[in-house]
């Protein structure tokens, strides 16, 4: 149960922290901390997590890595579900502390976005939906090769949540634009369901190709990574 609330907690600070920079920071009048803030706060999310709770739970923070892990063989298929479960759990609560703290300012419209993730009309850029499913698939997909890769017992030892997190923050200044970024089934569903009609309607993509590209990507890395000795 300490690994699953560590996750809880984990994944609560990964959306309150980066959806949270986007909604209530990323365009605040003069000191905005627009697109490279909004990045970057999503990579601090993982490297602060990663350092306090990746030794009680590994700080998966996201269903598409639990499952890349398992595929990649570091995780155990026991506790898959109740890993997700306490991801989106973490998530969902985030979303609604960020909700109560958000609509205590006049004019605020949940249905203008929350920091959702979308395409075509609700991509930031109007990306059209087989750009949305490749930018996730591949961003994903080099999520887990960093993951996989900085945590081998063959790397250089205590760097890995720096790797991590400056990985998720070079993800996010890439796919913005086109989706919001999701890379996290569990992030998307924090704020979607807040969000409801549209935000819900294309919630499947953010499931779908994170998940794919967690598979993808640990099936790379044992291929050019092989096995730890």
């Amino acid at each position: 149960m300490k690994k699953y609330g560590a996750e809880f907690f984990g994944t609560f600070w990964l959306v309150l922290g980066g959806c949270g920079s986007a909604v209530l920071a990323a365009a605040f009048p003069d000191v905005g901390i627009g697109l490279l803030g909004v990045a970057l706060a999503f990579g601090l999310t993982v490297l602060t997590m990663a350092f306090a709770i990746g030794h009680i739970s590994g700080c998966h923070l996201n269903p598409a890595v639990s499952v890349g892990l398992w595929v990649g063989g570091r995780f155990p298929a026991k506790e898959l579900l109740p890993y997700i479960l306490a991801q989106v759990l973490g998530a969902v609560t985030a979303g609604g502390v960020l909700f109560l703290i958000a609509s205590g300012k006049a004019g605020f419209d949940v249905t203008a976005g929350f920091a959702s993730n979308g395409y075509e009309a609700h991509s930031p850029g109007e990306y059209s939906m087989q750009s949305a499913v490749i930018t996730e698939i591949v961003m994903t997909m080099m999520f887990l090769i960093i993951i996989l890769g900085a945590t081998d017992k063959r790397a250089p030892q205590g760097f890995a949540p720096i790797a991590i997190g400056l990985g998720l923050t070079l993800i996010h200044l890439i796919s913005i634009p086109v989706t919001n970024t999701s890379v996290n089934p569990a992030r998307s569903t924090g704020v979607a369901v807040f969000v409801g009609g549209w935000a819900m309607a294309q919630l499947w993509l953010f499931w779908v190709a994170p998940i794919a590209g967690g598979i993808l990507g640990a099936a790379v890395y044992r291929l050019i990574g092989g096995s730890e000795k």
